[in-house]
């Protein structure tokens, strides 16, 4: 399975021009680090948008579910550095989604990544699930990957002190990944089999998008470093 362990955090959100510059120097100099080192996170990525809105993605593999709403996890969100604090405090269009890996297929992490955002019912979850395993084959498509998908834990995801998420925003939706080697690729699956006429027995997504790689982070990094 490609993607390590069977939990992820997912987040996306904007930031204003004016505060772009610091926000990135956060990301890279403290959050990412911070995250992973927490017992049970295993990596993170983060991504700026080729085609997409929000512009940035962070996605946190963690071990299992249930470091998402461990001890540890609920102490770094409650102690915010000020630096997170401030920063933060000035994300929009946050979306924060806990979510189970329920379909990882394929080896390995590409530099683009495609995202499909979904929305079940209870009546057709489990129908979709089944589809989707036909769906998320990599097969030898060329430039393709890995495909997955997330299904959202409406408990954990939303909101938190201090991140200014919707909290019922994406909390049951589901979201589709595609790595690839580049994005035309990704956006040649995406149209393919989620919003051509090859895209039944689901309606159109909420919304798909394209991101480009900016860098990952392992726990092994952090113990080398």
């Amino acid at each position: 399975m490609p993607l390590a362990g069977k939990g992820m955090l997912l987040t996306s959100m904007n930031i204003d021009a004016a505060d772009e510059a610091d926000f990135n120097r956060w990301y890279d100099r403290e959050h990412l680090e911070e995250r992973v080192a927490i017992e049970g996170f295993l990596e993170a990525r983060r991504y700026v948008a080729h085609a997409a809105n929000p512009k940035y993605l962070s996605l946190y593999s963690t071990a299992t579910l249930d470091v998402l709403d461990s001890p540890a996890y609920r102490a770094r969100l409650a102690n915010p550095t000020d630096w997170s604090r401030q920063t933060m405090a000035r994300f929009k269009d946050m979306l924060r989604v806990v979510a189970r890996i329920t379909i990882s297929n394929g080896t390995g992490r590409g530099a683009a990544l495609g995202l499909v955002r979904l929305r079940p019912t209870a009546g057709n979850a489990g129908a979709w699930r089944d589809a989707l395993q036909e769906k998320l084959a990599p097969q030898d498509r060329d430039g393709i990957i890995s495909m997955h998908l997330l299904e959202s834990e409406p408990e954990l995801s939303g909101a938190t002190a201090g991140i200014p998420a919707v909290r019922n925003e994406g909390a049951r939706d589901w979201f589709v990944l595609i790595d690839g080697t580049h994005v035309n690729a990704v956006s040649a699956v995406i149209a393919e089999r989620f919003t051509g006429p090859a895209a039944a027995p689901f309606p159109l997504p909420i919304s798909v998008g394209t991101y480009c790689l900016m860098w990952d982070l392992a726990k092994s990094d952090i113990a080398r470093g």
